[in-house]
């Protein structure tokens, strides 16, 4: 019987790790993978004008629209 409990507490310490490590990605990791725009970002063409937030306004090529990206210098 004392195997079992044993065999038993391990599994759950896995279970906890595995799910720690799987929200840490979640929530950490993967919103900085997944945020295309920061790509995009790279790829345009900004203007000087910063706002109050530290934006700036940048055009891609290709699409009408512009986009906002941090104001990097």
């Amino acid at each position: 019987m004392k195997e079992a409990t044993g065999d038993l507490n391990m599994t759950v310490v896995i279970a906890m790790i595995v799910a720690a490590l799987a929200s840490f990605f979640y929530f950490i990791i993967w919103p900085k993978i997944g945020d295309s725009q920061s790509t995009d970002c790279a790829k345009a063409v900004c203007g000087k004008n910063v706002d109050e937030n530290g934006m700036v306004e940048c055009t891609l090529e290709g699409k009408t629209e512009p986009i906002l990206c941090k104001y990097k210098g």
